[in-house]
């Protein structure tokens, strides 16, 4: 009865340790399994290397509860001045002296497998490289109180850095595609300008030769009338250049951002006026009728920038209506904001294309009352504009046809000394 007893506890007690050694093994594995679905998902959040790097150090850490750093590839060799280590490290000259950075650049240089305590070394750092193919990254250095880690433990290890290796290699080619991209859309933009600037250029100042050699030819052969008639048609076609080169010139400066504000208080209907009565030099096609609140309208804005964007969206409704149609211009205060309306009773603008309208170089598609095209740089100009005043501008409907430009600025407040 002893013997069967004896026999029975031990065979009882063996597989009780194998029991316990096999959870202890099924929990070790779901914790591997655990900190690497969550290494993936913390890769995928990141914004930046930087932050790829910080991750991967604090799993690994976190993975084998010791302290890690990483040394980060720069121009084809480790860059032994930015090291990122992780939130469990003490004390990081421990990690940077000389024997620590000779086997971090063996293993770069090795890119294949780990160094750990070789006899010529006295690193206490296991080190290992983190690549994809020939391309490594960077070098990870773990401390452990082990000469060298369990074969899972070093498969783990592998994984995690080969995820970030991964999600490295993913940002840089999103990167790299997002920057062709730019340059693809700089490229269209630039061949665009070049051939609407070409073809606009081209039709006024054809016009303004041909009127200019007609004078010269037949000066004394034509009458005061039509001689009147050639030099408005000369200034004309000078004003709408002058006015291209200005659009051009404030886009430029408010992208390049070296455009300066010289912002003073003004009254916004004296303002208007003045775009007004330089609009009506222009054409008297269209009456222009102005319409203020009995409120004072004080604003602090760069009156220039200001008139250049009530002319463009004046000279817009011009363009685009029939001749003798009216145009109304009005302001009036809203709470903290002025909001000035410029409305026409041409054609409108379709649904489809009022989202566009303030982007540069689209020009809709009615075409202009007097046969140029437009280069779509004045309402794009006017929303650069009023955004460097804290200002908003819309399109909508005018009820029954034609269109309400309307933009609001922050009210002016004038400084009161004692």
């Amino acid at each position: 009865t002893f013997t069967v007893m004896l026999l029975s506890s031990v065979i009882t007690a063996t597989l009780a340790s194998k029991l316990k050694d096999q959870a202890i093994l099924s929990e070790q594995a779901a914790f591997r399994t655990k900190t690497l679905l969550e290494t993936n998902q913390l890769l995928q959040k990141a914004k930046d290397e930087e932050e790829m790097f910080q991750i991967t150090v604090d799993q690994l850490s976190k993975l084998l509860r010791c302290e890690a750093i990483l040394y980060p590839q720069v121009n084809g060799a480790l860059d032994e001045t930015r090291v990122t280590s992780a939130s469990t490290v003490s004390d990081l000259t421990l990690f940077l002296k000389p024997a620590e950075k000779d086997a971090a650049r063996r293993t770069f240089d090795c890119r294949n497998g780990s160094f750990d305590h070789m006899p010529s070394s006295q690193a206490m750092c296991i080190y290992y490289p983190m690549h994809i193919g020939d391309t490594v990254y960077g070098v990870v250095g773990v401390r452990t109180a082990e000469k060298a880690l369990a074969e899972s433990e070093s498969a783990v290890v592998q994984s995690i850095l080969a995820e970030c290796a991964l999600a490295i290699e993913n940002d840089r080619n999103a990167k790299g595609k997002q920057q062709a991209s730019l340059l693809a859309e700089n490229e269209r933009l630039r061949a665009n300008l070049m051939r609407m600037i070409s073809h606009d250029l081209r039709t006024p100042l054809t016009a303004i030769y041909g009127n200019a050699s007609n004078l010269l030819s037949n000066y004394d052969v034509l009458t005061p009338e039509e001689c009147r008639q050639i030099f408005g048609d000369i200034a004309q076609d000078a004003q709408w250049l002058t006015d291209l080169v200005e659009n051009l010139l404030s886009i430029t400066r408010i992208s390049e951002g070296k455009m300066q504000l010289k912002l003073s208080l003004h009254l916004m209907d004296e303002v208007i006026e003045e775009a007004v009565r330089q609009a009506e030099r222009r054409t008297n096609d269209h009456p222009i009728s102005t319409a203020y609140s009995d409120e004072l309208l004080l604003v602090r804005i760069d009156a220039r920038l200001m008139v250049q964007v009530i002319l463009n969206l004046v000279d817009n409704a011009v363009k685009y209506t029939p001749p003798g149609t009216p145009i109304a211009v009005t302001a009036r205060k809203n709470g903290d904001r002025v909001v000035v309306t410029v409305a026409d009773s041409g054609d409108g603008i379709s649904d489809a294309a009022k989202p566009h309208v303030f982007e540069m170089f689209f020009s809709g598609e009615n075409s202009v009352a007097d046969g140029r095209r437009s280069l779509g740089l004045g309402l794009a100009l006017c929303r650069s504009v009023l955004h460097a005043h804290d200002g908003e501008i819309t399109l909508t409907d005018n009820v029954p046809h034609g269109c309400v430009f309307t933009f609001s600025i922050p009210v002016g407040e004038a400084d009161i000394h004692a």
